[in-house]
Formats: structure tokens, sequence, C-alpha cells
């Protein structure tokens, strides 16, 4: 990359030991504001040598479980209980989460399909930039937390990607188990991830997790209890946490994979979508998963769209109105090493 890293600066020094919280500061000029920047919360909680670890959410700006659970985290754990730094970006996106927004208002910006970002680009991708570059460059781990968001909703599942690296996939498969949500599921890259945090961690050699932690627009409980305790349960594994800090038992989860484009399902048609499949219901190949109803010709028979192979549905569609093209469901099945 040739120029600056980032025109974004930090009010919070990361070479500090302590609890340290302010802004990320992005210039942002626009009619109201000539010389404004866009405050984005950044905290760091730091206490000598250790592991250091980037706790993010808000990659989306309408998934609240992982930046209420991460907020929690920053209010509740104090300096003495770490050994090495936690670094937490609750709300990345951080227009998109002020409009609860799956993108920016500001430029449309996808956060989670822009990286590596462009120093001298779009918010979005100033953002994204930033990230890589400035933030991912001083860890060794990064946890994103995402959920459905307004138009899906996820039995709460942490994530991983495959690894060829048996040492890598065995501790991946530990914290996916040790976060305790009902499900986990590990991911093969596909060709279109090179533009997520996930391969942004890999071109900066940290290990990435994930989770999805409900969605629908909207916050339960339970999940928001997975993403705070489930957590606490990776960090301590990780040894960032001290081993004092008291953490529940981890409840079970199934594990399971999610390999190519035959695990989920779209919309063949627009209209409005009645599903035919609930989430954890265990389907087969060729099952109705769902019909898409037409509003403007009520007398056509109802287009069907079906699964193409067997599993755990993990993921479905909320929003009932369904354009062609829009996901109505994924799956995962059984892992296999």
């Amino acid at each position: 990359m040739t120029g600056p890293i980032s025109r974004i600066s930090s009010e919070v020094s990361f070479d500090q030991d302590g609890k340290h919280q302010g802004f990320l500061r992005l210039p942002h000029s626009v009619h109201r504001s000539a010389y404004g920047w866009i405050p984005i919360p950044v905290a760091s909680i730091k206490n000598g040598e250790g592991p250091k670890v980037l706790l993010m959410a808000g990659n989306h700006g309408d998934e609240y479980e992982g930046q209420i659970g991460l907020s929690t985290l920053l209010r509740e754990t104090s300096v003495k209980e770490v050994h090495g730094q936690l670094i937490i970006l609750p709300s990345a996106n951080f227009p998109a989460a002020m409009a609860g927004l799956r993108t920016s208002p500001v430029d449309e910006g996808n956060l989670n399909r822009v990286f590596p970002g462009d120093p001298n680009g779009s918010v979005t991708e100033q953002i994204a930039c930033y990230i890589e570059h400035v933030l991912l460059a001083q860890v060794d781990y990064v946890f994103d937390l995402h959920s459905g968001g307004s138009s899906l909703m996820y039995i709460p599942s942490a994530g991983c990607r495959r690894s060829a690296d048996s040492q890598r996939m065995a501790q991946a498969l530990e914290v996916v188990r040790l976060f305790g949500a009902p499900a986990a599921y590990v991911l093969d890259s596909q060709s279109s991830d090179a533009c997520t945090l996930a391969a942004a961690a890999g071109r900066q050699n940290v290990i990435h997790f994930g989770a999805e932690l409900g969605g629908g627009g909207a916050l339960t409980p339970s999940a928001l209890r997975v993403a705070v305790e489930g957590t606490r349960r990776v960090l301590k594994y990780l040894g960032v946490l001290d081993a004092s800090v008291s953490v529940a038992e981890p409840s079970p989860t199934q594990i399971l994979q999610v390999r190519g484009t035959d695990y989920f399902v779209y919309a063949p048609d627009s209209g409005m979508f009645e599903p035919t499949a609930e989430l954890g219901d265990m389907v087969q190949s060729g099952q109705q998963a769902g019909r898409i109803h037409f509003c403007d010709t009520p007398w056509r028979e109802p287009s069907v769209a079906v699964f193409k192979r067997a599993g755990v549905v993990l993921c479905k569609r909320m929003m009932c109105r369904t354009e062609r093209g829009d996901c109505l469901f994924h799956l995962g099945a059984p892992f296999e090493p």
C-alpha cells in the first residue's frame, strides 16, 4: 500500500498499560461540519506481556448482540484481570451502528466486503484500512461477533475457518466448543472471501474467530448471555483473562460445517416468503424449504424453494417481503475433519 497507513487517528494509546477509552477520529468534512470527524468508540485494556486480542462487533450496524456484549465486557473487565491486551471495538462501522443498518448511511458501505480498504477512500473503506493495517497488525487474535441482522435469524453459533494446519484446526475447534453456543460451524474459504475481516486477519497472520448470535433486528437475553460468557471463556482459555476470573461451564455445542453453495437456499422469485422449515430442523435434499406468494397475482401458484442437500437449519430469513436472490436459509452438516 502506498501513501499513509490511515488518515484515522486514535485518542487511545495502544502501547500504554491500563484501561483507556476514547474515540478513533475519522476526518469527515460535510456541509454541517467543515472540519469535523466521525467518533468511533474504542478501548484498550493492557497489563504487561501476554496475548493480544481485538474484540470487534458492529461490523454490520444492525447486529446488536456483539455490540452490547462487548460494551458489557469493557465495563466489567478490570486491568488486573488481564494478562496481555484487549483492544475493544464495539461498533466498528459506527455510522451503520448509529443508524441501525447493515450498511453505512454515509456511503452504503458494507464493512465486511471492503477489506483491505483504502486510506483515502470512502468512510467505510477508511475504517477497513485502519482495522487491517493498524489494529490487526498489533494483535494475535481477533473475535468478530455478528448476528443475522435485520433480515436473518441464526441459531446462536460460533464459527471458525477450516485450516490445513492440524494444530490450528484443533485450537479452533476447542475455541468454538468453549464458546458454548448451541451450534458451531467450520466454514470453508470461498473465492469471494478476500474482502472480509477473516481474510484481512489471514493477511496479517492473525487467528480469526467469529460468531452469529441471533438476529432479526432484535436482541434476546439468551444470545447476549452467549456473547458475554462465551467470549470470557475463550479469553480465559487463551490466557488473556486471569485464571481467577469466574466463568460458567460451556453448554454442549453441535459442531457442523458449511462447505459450499449447496448449503444455501435463495428465493427463486420475488414476493412474500412463507418458510416451511424452522431453525434447528433436520432437512433432506429436495425437501421444500419455503414458498413465494405473489400479492399482485394472488391466483398464481406459489413458487417453491427447495433444499439442495441434507443438513441442520442454522439460519433463516425473517423478512416476509422477498426478492429473487435473497438468502432464505442456510444449513450446516455434521463436521468432517
